[in-house]
């Protein structure tokens, strides 16, 4: 933690309405990218990221500074908006239960390796993942978190994040390839 964010922090702690807006514009794009990643809706995103940031206020006085903030405050963003999805009851299914998770996953190594992605092409195929395989992907590639993490996190097995993520590879893999194609022609 960087001397600026430690005297901000400390400014919120003493109720400074100044330090609020400066450690909010501070973290307030990263957070709601996170989210937005996760919601795949930018309205509720808006709504996680006020929420989390008011939690995160209210909470100041108890965080330690000994851990980073961003970090604090991200699992507070993820955990909001893992909270949204299962408001909307849209439930993760476990796809063990489901299908067999064999490794087909060779053949696709070499479809990946092949393959020159725009980006945006990729965000839009993101997005048309189902809830269940964005949260997992975006947890695992974009927030860095371990399948043991995802599992715990959203109340699932770690065989279940491990299906989920390989599923979810595929679907972006095919969903990119048709949208691929359909450039081409």
């Amino acid at each position: 933690m960087t001397f600026d964010t430690e005297k901000i922090l400390q400014g919120c702690k003493n109720g400074e309405s100044k330090s609020f807006k400066e450690l909010y514009n501070l973290y307030a794009k990263a957070m709601f990218n996170i989210s937005v990643r996760i919601l795949n809706n930018k309205n509720e995103a808006e709504d996680v990221l006020q929420e989390s940031f008011l939690k995160a206020f209210q909470n100041i006085h108890v965080f330690d500074k000994q851990a980073a903030f961003g970090g604090w405050l991200k699992r507070v963003v993820i955990n909001k908006s893992i909270d949204v999805i299962r408001k909307q009851k849209e439930t993760i299914i476990s796809l063990d239960e489901l299908v067999d998770v064999g490794s087909d996953d060779a053949d696709t190594t070499q479809e990946e390796d092949a393959m020159d992605y725009d980006v945006e092409m990729i965000k839009e195929s993101i997005q048309k993942l189902s809830d269940g395989y964005r949260i997992v992907l975006t947890l695992y590639l974009f927030e860095e978190f371990t399948h043991k993490e995802i599992a715990a996190t959203l109340n699932i097995s770690e065989g279940t994040s491990k299906s989920q993520y390989n599923r979810a590879k595929k679907k972006l893999i095919e969903f990119i390839q048709l949208k691929s194609k359909s450039h081409v022609i």
